[in-house]
């Protein structure tokens, strides 16, 4: 049974739009629930911003960040997390009133991994960019598909803490968290939900992270061969302690 939810957060210098992001984070969370937030060093109001806010008998845990990046940064707070399901979070987005109520029935049926659409909207949440993440990105699971062109979006997963022990630390050499996370459970759980509701609003401005863009060939072709690299290693490592 399914007891306590945690939501692994990474900043850095988010005060723009983070009270909005974690109140919207509150809406869906009961007392005894946690949000974990590793901050990289903000320099702005960020921390001041989240320690006058009221979680509600959410529990605040406010970790310092490594300090080397977004992948570094996020696979910090799912280290720190302690619930039984451990949804990631942006600084920046907002999710709908009812996200976690939609995708914690398929943790209750067994899933490891549940992956959700996005609205992808301009910065003040106005205009749809993108009606339909998924759509645009050809989502869905599976270890080929996801080798010849990433599928995931880290801040609509969630994962169990079991995967969430597996996963870390996640490689410094890899391009990205969500990709890691999941081809991983592509290959040895195989029972990843994708599931069609919206359920968050995905805010696109001049400081994210993350963008669409493409590498070159040449480039494409060696991260994934680093990442399947990094991939055999860590499944060597997942037989050894299993035997």
């Amino acid at each position: 049974m399914i007891k306590k939810i945690s939501v692994a957060m990474a900043t850095y210098n988010g005060e723009k739009y983070i009270k909005e992001q974690l109140e919207s984070i509150l809406k869906n969370l009961k007392s005894g629930d946690e949000i974990v937030i590793s901050d990289d060093g903000s320099c702005d109001d960020t921390i001041k911003i989240i320690e006058n806010m009221d979680f509600c008998g959410v529990e605040k845990k406010i970790v310092k960040g490594p300090g080397f990046g977004i992948k570094q940064n996020i696979g910090n707070a799912i280290k720190y997390a302690t619930g039984d399901v451990i949804f990631l979070a942006d600084q920046d987005d907002v999710w709908t009133d009812d996200k976690v109520l939609t995708v914690m029935p398929y943790f209750e049926r067994g899933a490891h991994l549940v992956v959700h659409d996005a609205k992808v909207m301009n910065h003040d949440l106005t205009e749809a960019i993108m009606p339909s993440f998924f759509e645009y990105r050809g989502c869905g699971s599976g270890f080929l598909k996801n080798m010849i062109k990433n599928r995931y979006m880290g801040c609509c997963m969630a994962i169990t803490s079991e995967v969430a022990k597996k996963i870390i630390p996640i490689p410094d050499n890899i391009e990205m968290h969500d990709w890691w996370i999941g081809v991983l459970c592509d290959i040895h759980y195989g029972d990843t939900y994708f599931i069609e509701n919206k359920l968050l609003l995905y805010r696109r401005h001049e400081k994210n992270v993350s963008d669409f863009s493409h590498n070159s060939l040449p480039v494409m072709v060696k991260n994934r061969c680093v990442f399947l690299n990094e991939i055999l290693k860590r499944g060597r490592i997942w037989n050894d302690t299993s035997d």
